[in-house]
């Protein structure tokens, strides 16, 4: 059964960080909808003067931070002395857990561009607490599948028996950027149960028949299979999809529990100093 449209998203600017100008795609206010995601932001920018004082310091417990980048690089450190920098094509998969201090401070390349986003997916209760972790995954870590109508990037799930490098997510999540080529439909297969969206980051064509154009979020209901159609030139979208945890959300900027109590808590111990629980799986 092909999904139906829920919604559709253009997103709405917003500042963050120290001064970053991006478009947040969706957030608290639709967290229910989008379960077991929390929030998307689109930071793709030319122009450094909107990227480059990044994000410092900060705290998250509770949830998993995915940043994929297209262009430029993101250096990131953590409380604990972990470091690295991630470039064009790769990915960080980042599970705060039981809390994590770190910073994300955009560098951009050569000519001053910085495209990326990055995701929030949600931990169940149970795994509120876990250790954290970073998966640092690069380009060449991404099986490329190829057909007649797309090139899919497979960065978590599995795509006509290519399995990406992202496993062991509690939200059995499928994450794809797909190209489609000119004029060609390609249908791309659901888990029915799971939460579904496609956000559009290059082309215009349609998705299940209406039109979509770069920037644009589409929220699917329940089903089996998409369909988008790309138009004259190449589409390009990434494609998401989750297990749901039906779980009450408790959302304090970068920390997101279940109860008011635990959030209440999370501040405290932050005040306390007392907020960082394990040390970090630094395994890149």
């Amino acid at each position: 059964m092909r999904r139906e449209i829920r919604h559709i998203y253009q997103g709405q600017k917003v500042i963050e960080g120290a001064g970053v100008t991006l478009r947040r795609m969706f957030s608290s206010r639709d967290a229910a909808l989008f379960d077991p995601f929390l929030m998307l932001d689109d930071f793709r920018s030319d122009h450094p003067h909107e990227y480059v004082k990044g994000f410092p310091w900060h705290p998250h417990r509770g949830i998993e931070t995915i940043t994929y980048v297209l262009k430029g690089d993101v250096a990131h450190g953590d409380s604990l002395g972990n470091s690295g920098v991630i470039s064009a094509g790769d990915v960080q998969w980042m599970t705060a857990g039981s809390g994590i201090i770190h910073q994300e401070m955009p560098q951009g390349d050569e000519a001053g561009a910085m495209h990326g986003f990055q995701l929030w997916a949600n931990l169940p209760a149970s795994r509120k607490m876990m250790p954290p972790r970073y998966r640092d995954i690069t380009a060449d870590a991404i099986p490329e599948v190829r057909t007649p109508e797309a090139s899919v990037k497979v960065i978590a799930g599995t795509v006509a028996g290519v399995t990406g490098p992202v496993d062991d997510v509690v939200i059995d999540p499928q994450y794809l950027d797909c190209a489609i080529a000119p004029d060609r439909e390609f249908i791309l297969p659901t888990r029915r149960g799971h939460t579904a969206f496609a956000f559009v980051h290059g082309g215009d064509g349609t998705i299940n028949g209406s039109a979509v154009a770069n920037g644009t979020l589409v929220l699917f209901e329940d089903g089996d299979e998409l369909a988008a159609t790309a138009g004259n030139g190449p589409l390009r979208l990434l494609l998401l999809t989750g297990k749901p945890l039906h779980e009450p959300i408790a959302w304090g900027g970068p920390i997101v529990m279940n109860t008011q109590a635990e959030l209440d808590l999370a501040f405290q111990e932050l005040r306390d100093e007392t907020f960082l629980k394990h040390r970090i799986d630094a395994a890149r």
